[in-house]
């Protein structure tokens, strides 16, 4: 770990902090113009795939926005590639799977021999661990089982998660061995990011909302559940994020995680209330509000301390 006693990893252990932490997702986003001009030299794959750019870009991001925490800059889906379905990237679309599972026999065919293959993630840590030495932490990532073979089945993007959950619903048993060989691959790929120096893992399940709390049990729960106490091994705490999943937060804190991310369909002390005050909280500004002016961004931050109410 390069920053373990940083105000970030103190926070997400609930330990005294003299202030709240602050971190944003996609720090290396679009509107930064250092990373418009990387990206004209390579595309979002090739940036991921060389560590020193992936770095850099990570880098520059944390510094220019003075954050208490780094993002590495990397890609949910990179381990589908390693499983054996390649993507690309589709302007205005985003990812695109070129050959979705549909069958059992497709998720059978499916590799989990090949997670060092992704090694180019944790040699961009540590990079970024060179640059920061102890003033700064890291924060490895990867997508959670469901949200991974949701993009799997689907092929892409998805409004109602149809074949997702038809494989769900009428294949059970291959739902169970896709959703075992993830967590195969993302443990090790993780694993990884930790011995790079990763300080936290952030594991993003950003689809799950669309499951209702007895599918969430039956086919998320017991998965991300695996993942997290795998991570969790290593020594680092680990943030569980959803969006859209008010009604899921009891169930998710059962996965153990010592973060759970809120987004901003709920207010804070009520996402709180219902996750219980012994597990640590992020969230939850909505994203679009940067759009408004200063007085009413800050009025909407402040609201959110206000409604941490000092908990640690």
């Amino acid at each position: 770990m390069s920053a373990p006693g940083s105000l970030f990893v103190k926070a997400c252990r609930r330990r005294p902090v003299p202030r709240t932490p602050i971190w944003l997702m996609r720090q290396a986003g679009r509107y930064m113009a250092e990373y418009r001009a990387v990206r004209k030299q390579y595309s979002l794959l090739e940036i991921c795939k060389k560590p020193e750019i992936a770095a850099e870009v990570t880098v520059t991001a944390a510094e220019r926005l003075k954050v208490d925490a780094a993002i590495i800059f990397a890609d949910l889906l990179l381990p589908l590639e390693v499983m054996g379905l390649p993507f690309r990237f589709e302007a205005g679309e985003g990812p695109v799977v070129e050959k979705p599972l549909r069958t059992p026999k497709d998720i059978k065919r499916l590799r989990t021999d090949r997670a060092g293959d992704l090694n180019y993630v944790a040699d961009s840590i540590r990079g970024v661990v060179k640059h920061f030495g102890e003033s700064l932490p890291v924060i490895g990532f990867c997508g959670a089982p469901f949200t991974l073979a949701s993009y799997m089945i689907e092929g892409g993007g998805s409004r109602n998660y149809v074949q997702a959950k038809k494989m769900m619903y009428h294949h059970p048993e291959a739902w169970r061995d896709l959703m075992a060989k993830l967590v195969e691959v993302l443990a090790a790929y993780t694993i990884e990011q930790v011995r790079a120096g990763a300080d936290v893992i952030q594991v993003f399940d950003s689809w799950v909302g669309c499951l209702s709390p007895n599918d969430y049990r039956d086919f998320a729960l017991p998965h991300t559940t695996d993942l997290i106490e795998r991570i969790q091994k290593t020594g680092v705490p680990v943030i569980y994020f959803g969006t859209d999943t008010a009604t899921l937060l009891p169930a998710m804190r059962q996965t153990g995680a010592d973060v759970i991310g809120l987004d901003w369909r709920i207010p804070l002390d009520e996402g709180w209330q219902r996750v219980g005050h012994d597990v640590a909280v992020q969230g939850n500004l909505d994203p679009v509000a940067l759009f408004a002016d200063k007085k009413d961004i800050r009025r909407r931050a402040e609201a959110i301390l206000t409604s941490a109410d000092c908990r640690p």
